[in-house]
């Protein structure tokens, strides 16, 4: 039986907003550039119905000006202010205006891409503040209040819950440093930078993303969670830049296949495809093959996990990682080190022996070892040819695909990758490691009679 609830059950957000509007801000971003404000309403991009609801400073842009707006919240009273680096990114200048219709210029003190925030600072004193949440102890289902400036409308509120936590958001450059919290709290364009509260009115988060068809909410909105907005605060306060957490690996999931092959009694973890040459990652012992289950104290339920702990970490700090490797657990103690540049890898094959893995569906030759060399691996074959409905077929192994691993045996040549085959034990779950168009990549092999 259904039971209703009652209005009087519901929350009331009256109170949080009386006491924390005045602390969000609206910011009005000027460039001669189209970077600025990116992913912000332009004035010909607005409904007509809504455009007389922009107040552009100095009436309208030129064409070799463009404006852009977001939100954004202030957290000292010394005129320190969060939002997004997507709001103020390639800025000519930047308005901060607060509800009270004052206004001041802003100094950009740093950005970070990488979390998609940026610090500001006003020249004013006594200002309202926000409080950041101590912790992260949001819960999916938890209602959430949002206060931004959506298409310009200032200080408009809207209400919802907490959809999920944790969600993945890979980067244009494939960076994956923040854990977002989604909601079906209506975010719009203009509302980018702006608090995303609790009940107790502290920020959890800071509103960056939806997900959308029309340009409008569609109840897919990502805000970034309170600890990795202290965190980088933090260091855009001390510094003007961001240092993260870096291992120096390739990590991939681990599926059902994957999972049977290791050991494992269910997917879970990271999946180490590469570890990166002198990296902190091989420096404290980590190999290729190794799954991460648990890293500094923390679970890794999915590879996608493992950027956002390790991010969050100090470089030089010193953290246990556990680890399943042949089928047991271990425990290693690796130095963290600061986030750097990877290299990025190619492959061209060589046309010299050929190898069959007849059991396996496979047709392999050599790689150039100059190819070999510019990747920093010492040998492996490449698959030239893949028989069809054979196991390699059905694992999805590629024509292309650099084989290096089988099992735990290394592969270097043609004779080892046919030895290494003839020898896999019948009606058996073997990984075999490989690289794809310069990503490294394990996949399960179930091997038959």
């Amino acid at each position: 039986m259904t039971q209703l609830v009652s209005a009087a059950e519901l929350p009331d957000f009256r109170e949080i907003v009386r006491e924390s509007s005045p602390a969000v801000v609206k910011i009005i971003v000027q460039s001669s550039g189209a970077q600025a404000g990116e992913g912000q309403p332009l004035p010909e991009e607005i409904p007509e119905y809504l455009r007389r609801f922009f107040e552009f400073r100095g009436g309208p842009p030129s064409q070799r000006q463009r404006m852009g707006m977001g939100s954004g919240f202030i957290i000292s009273a010394d005129g320190f202010i969060v939002t997004n680096n997507h709001v103020v990114a390639g800025a000519d200048s930047v308005l901060v205006r607060m509800s009270d219709r004052r206004e001041f210029d802003a100094e950009v003190i740093g950005t970070d891409p990488r979390s998609d925030l940026a610090l500001l600072r006003v020249q004013a004193s006594g200002l309202p503040v926000l409080k950041l949440a101590p912790g992260n102890d949001l819960e999916v289902g938890e209602w959430v209040l949002a206060i931004g400036s959506p298409f310009g409308l200032d200080y408009s509120v809207s209400a919802g819950i907490v959809s999920a936590k944790g969600r993945s958001l890979p980067t244009e450059r494939n960076e994956n440093y923040v854990p977002f919290i989604q909601t079906d709290v209506a975010i719009n364009p203009g509302n980018s930078g702006g608090p995303l509260f609790n009940l107790d009115g502290e920020v959890v988060g800071v509103n960056s993303q939806i997900y959308t068809r029309s340009g409008g909410s569609i109840g897919l909105s990502f805000a970034i969670p309170v600890s990795v907005v202290r965190n980088v605060v933090s260091q855009l306060r001390e510094d003007g830049r961001v240092t993260r957490g870096w291992l120096g690996v390739t990590i991939q999931d681990v599926d059902k296949n994957l999972a049977e092959s290791f050991g494992l009694e269910r997917p879970r973890g990271a999946l180490v495809a590469q570890v990166a040459p002198e990296s902190p990652a091989a420096k404290g012992g980590l190999q290729d093959g190794d799954i991460i289950i648990t890293f500094n104290g923390k679970d890794i339920p999915t590879s996608a996990d493992l950027p956002h702990v390790v991010g969050l970490i100090e470089p030089g700090s010193r953290v246990p990682v556990e680890i399943v490797r042949d089928k047991k657990r271990k425990t290693l103690k690796v130095e963290v080190g600061g986030l750097d540049a990877d290299d990025s890898f190619s492959l061209a094959a060589g046309q010299a022996d050929k190898g069959y893995g007849g059991r396996l569906g496979l047709v392999v030759e050599s790689a150039k070892p100059e190819a070999l060399e510019r990747m920093g691996i010492s040998g492996g074959v490449v698959v030239r040819e893949v028989v069809p409905d054979s196991v390699a077929a059905g694992a999805g192994i590629l024509p292309g695909d650099l084989i290096t691993l089988i099992g735990s045996t290394p592969i270097n040549s043609t004779e080892i990758f046919e030895r290494t085959v003839e020898k896999l034990p019948a009606n058996s779950s073997v990984p075999l490691r490989l690289i794809r168009r310069g990503s490294p990549l394990f996949i399960g092999l179930k091997v038959g009679d």
